[in-house]
């Protein structure tokens, strides 16, 4: 199974302890096959829309900055519960903010 982790980390801003408490969590993850991605994301953004064939893009940003989606991870696991301990593990580390996560499905979904 497959999960795109979102996170908006809050106001806080980020220290020494963090990046290395952080980088130990990545590190971990990483060597037992678990995280796929990982990264920030901009916070403008630009939206593509699709009416009849016409395409617009407008660039963000499109929600207040406490509301912006700061990074992802993508992960791959063998259960919803396995994202939610890594969910409780990086909220540890980060301390507050806001995330959600949604399952990817591809194309060796399809039964």
């Amino acid at each position: 199974m497959r999960f795109l982790m979102l996170s908006n980390p809050g106001d806080s801003q980020p220290d020494e302890t963090l990046y290395v408490e952080m980088g130990k969590f990545i590190d971990e993850l990483s060597k037992q096959g678990v995280l796929l991605a990982t990264g920030g994301l901009d916070p403008v953004g630009t939206r593509v829309q699709s009416a009849g064939g016409e395409l617009t893009f407008t660039d963000g940003p499109f929600a207040e900055a406490k509301e912006a989606i700061g990074g992802f991870a993508l992960v791959e696991v063998r259960s919803r519960a396995e994202v939610i301990e890594i969910s409780r593990r990086f909220w540890k580390i980060v301390g507050d903010g806001e995330g959600r996560f949604h399952q990817v499905y591809g194309p060796e979904d399809a039964q």
